[in-house]
């Protein structure tokens, strides 16, 4: 098992998009990936459990990668959740 500490940095935290993009990379790693945070833990494979943490920016969490390709999926979690998604703004839209 692999541990690596990660902090939200996306300015609306990990809500429905910044999940999506989140959970389908979870679907891409054979490793079972963890998420450990002040509210609790979820495995990533379920969109519900994330956005159940209610993850704001700069929440620090604990992400634990275990399975054949622990090290390299602990890393990549780890961009993700320091990721600043550029989703566009709505009030820019349109």
């Amino acid at each position: 098992m692999v541990e690596l500490k990660a902090v939200v940095k996306n300015e609306a935290g990990i809500h429905c998009r910044p999940t999506a993009v989140i959970t389908q990379a979870a679907a891409e790693v054979s490793s079972v990936i963890t998420v450990l945070a002040p509210a609790g833990s979820a495995v990533l494979g379920s969109a519900l459990e994330l956005m159940m943490l209610g993850l704001e920016q700069g929440t620090l969490v604990t992400l634990q990668a275990d399975g054949s390709d622990e090290e390299a999926a602990a890393m990549q979690f780890q961009k993700l959740f320091e990721t600043n998604f550029d989703f566009p703004d709505a009030a820019k839209v349109g």
